[in-house]
């Protein structure tokens, strides 16, 4: 799947003109094209992406995944009918390959008639959108995202079947796909040349993305995993998995993408003030970030990350400083790196022995507790 062009799609959508509507366009555009990766991920666990007649509907549903993407400039607008016509190709295929996996397994296929039910009604909302404008079509795009993605909690877990490390990494991939796309707005944003101040910036930008990455792979992506592997095949580690994965993983790529807008109208102005809306794009994607790793966490072991949510409260202040006195894009950009680099530094230190214990020495899989 093209997920890379479409996570670029909409951090240009909501940076080339920031405003609170192009925010929530892009949002929901990133919502809707998550929840049609995951529905792959998902598949690819019960079916083989290298045999003969799955592979050509897998290359069917990259190129209708391809052209939705390249429908995102212009969604809501000229090409929303498109949009909503390749969507539904790239949905079919999925389940058509889905009914075919489920041929001899009964409870498989209950519940992929489940999803082909909250399949059809989200695809069927978009169409219905296309011939709408304004408020309207916003309010049934969110309705089709919410109904679509509400189908699993209704229709239940049993069934499905998932290989939890080949799941795990595949959205580990996901999160470094979003980080590679924050970085590649940086180079999007000194398209206007390179001074001192683009220079400080770029390097602040890195250290936000490297700090991203640090937050979830250093430790939350290893405890995740595990707790995936230790979980009862069937409908606990079917769960944990819908919640951990499918549902929260979407606001940690969407704060790395908010982020990557923030960074990168950071260097196109570094001298000027981010604006409300873009500065809530770069502060509010973090504390996005942050309060997913929260949620992450409760759900995998139910312990509460009490530092990453006080840097998610903090950085919500920020933003109410950064509307009340305007400072330098660059000193906003700063003060995340700042954040961020020393929340690293605090668990690093402060949780030294239980990070070495799940690193290096739980090396048969067992998980804390």
């Amino acid at each position: 799947m093209s997920i890379a062009l479409a996570l670029t799609q909409c951090t240009a959508l909501i940076a080339g003109t920031p405003t609170w509507l192009q925010m929530l366009k892009g949002l929901l555009l990133l919502g809707v094209l998550w929840w049609s990766w995951v529905g792959y991920a998902w598949l690819t666990s019960v079916v083989d992406p290298e045999e003969g007649s799955v592979r050509l509907v897998m290359f069917a549903a990259m190129a209708a995944f391809l052209v939705a993407a390249l429908c995102v400039p212009r969604t809501f607008g000229e090409d929303a009918l498109l949009f909503a016509l390749a969507y539904g190709v790239v949905r079919t295929a999925h389940i058509a390959l889905f009914m075919l996996a489920s041929r001899e397994d009964a409870e498989l296929r209950h519940s992929v008639l489940g999803l082909a039910g909250s399949t059809a009604l989200g695809v069927g909302l978009l169409v219905v959108a296309s011939f709408f404008g304004g408020v309207v079509q916003l309010g049934v795009w969110g309705l089709a995202l919410v109904l679509d993605t509400g189908g699993p909690l209704l229709f239940g877990a049993d069934g499905w079947k998932i290989v939890p490390s080949h799941f795990a990494e595949r959205h580990g991939a996901i999160i470094i796909i979003a980080l590679g796309e924050s970085v590649a707005a940086i180079g999007a944003g000194a398209s206007a040349g390179v001074d001192a101040g683009v220079i400080a910036a770029a390097v602040l930008g890195t250290a936000v993305a490297g700090a991203l990455w640090w937050l979830y792979f250093d430790v939350v992506a290893i405890v995740a995993e595990r707790r995936l592997l230790k979980a009862e095949e069937g409908r606990e580690r079917n769960e944990i998995a819908r919640d951990s994965y499918s549902f929260l993983h979407l606001p940690m790529v969407a704060g790395i993408a908010l982020v990557a807008v923030g960074m990168k109208r950071t260097l196109e102005h570094v001298g000027d003030p981010l604006g409300v809306v873009t500065a809530t794009a770069m502060l509010g994607g973090g504390a996005m970030y942050l309060l997913a790793h929260v949620a992450f966490r409760w759900r995998n072991i139910h312990t509460l990350n009490r530092q990453r949510l006080f840097c998610a409260v903090v950085l919500g202040a920020m933003l109410l400083v950064e509307v009340a006195l305007k400072p330098p894009s660059l000193a906003t950009l700063g003060a995340l790196a700042a954040l961020l680099s020393l929340l690293i530094a605090y668990e690093a230190t402060r949780f030294a022995e239980t990070r070495d214990r799940i690193r290096h020495q739980l090396a048969r899989g067992s998980v804390p507790s």
